[in-house]
């Protein structure tokens, strides 16, 4: 036990100081499980966002998610190149760009079909997940088991962008009259874009802005049976947001349920409704929630500390 401390204080004490290396040579044949362990009482109440958010690279585990998309970890993470063929990762100086490997094999085949596009050459990706995934230091509630990755609107011109490019280039906001309608940057190949990515097996949902929804809904003349996927969620007009279903095998992996039968364009044509003419306040409103505490090692999966003390 004193040895489990000693190396959980180490990474407690280093979190802050670690910064981004490149991933290591491993072999995944031998690599083992990652196993449910107590949480030492010195860790138990930490911060979880610090302890993952400092970690440079992956665990030496065998690849599996843990937990949910916004409580819990991924064991064994595979990190996208940060530019291959067909796409670039963007704001390398996060170290986000890090998934299981179902999501980086997922990206780069969807990158392969984004550049057969008129006006792709590819996709940019921007966050994945941290290395060893968990809870971030900043931004997301989810990304945290490497099954959620967010594709740049903004359509590739150049696949060789410099790490200091990566940093300053922006992407482009598609939404018009606070999200209820797409703007005159969305073309149809954003429509084909996101048809693509939502009509592979392997994804549980797509997150976008309500307006291109139903801009899709709208436009779709042919087998609509992958809208059903696109759902409305608040922002995500400069990005869209991919989130994989678990993978086959993956026992410690909470699933998401699926989505509402049918396309959903009824929903996202209501809440396009509710933007252009809010409903009135309630006459009582409810209290304020208060904010959710901050998630501590012990919230996490058991395998979560595991994964953060694997070398």
């Amino acid at each position: 036990m004193k040895q489990v401390v000693k190396r959980s204080l180490w990474a407690v004490a280093m979190a802050a100081a670690l910064v981004s290396c490149g991933q290591r040579e491993r072999s995944e044949h031998n690599a083992p499980r990652a196993a449910a362990v107590a949480v030492p009482a010195a860790l138990s109440s930490k911060s979880a966002k610090q302890l993952f958010g400092g970690m440079p690279d992956a665990s030496v585990q065998a690849p599996a998610p843990y937990g949910s998309y916004a409580k819990g970890c991924v064991a064994g993470a595979v990190q996208l190149p940060e530019t291959g063929p067909t796409w670039q990762a963007m704001r390398l100086s996060r170290n986000r760009n890090w998934g299981h490997p179902e999501m980086i094999d997922y990206l780069k085949d969807l990158s392969a079909k984004v550049a057969r596009l008129p006006g792709w050459e590819g996709i940019y990706v921007g966050d994945i997940s941290q290395p060893r995934g968990g809870p971030m230091l900043t931004g997301h509630a989810s990304h945290q088991m490497g099954l959620d990755a967010d594709v740049w609107m903004l359509p590739p011109k150049r696949l060789n962008l410099s790490r200091d490019e990566r940093e300053k280039i922006s992407s482009i906001s598609m939404r018009r009259a606070s999200g209820a309608y797409v703007n005159s940057d969305w073309t149809p190949q954003h429509h084909e874009v996101l048809k693509a990515a939502a009509s592979d097996p392997r994804v549980a949902r797509i997150f976008v802005f309500p307006g291109a929804k139903v801009q899709m809904c709208n436009d779709e003349k042919g087998d609509r049976t992958y809208l059903r996927k696109i759902r409305p969620w608040y922002g995500h007009h400069y990005h869209f947001h991919v989130r994989l279903n678990c993978p086959r095998g993956a026992t410690g992996c909470v699933p998401q349920d699926p989505p509402p039968a049918g396309d959903g364009c009824a929903d996202a044509q209501a809440w396009v409704n509710n933007i252009l003419n809010p409903p009135p306040p309630p006459k009582n409103p409810p209290a304020p929630t208060p904010p959710r505490p901050e998630l501590t090692l012990a919230d996490l999966p058991g395998q979560c500390a595991g994964v953060l003390q694997s070398n």
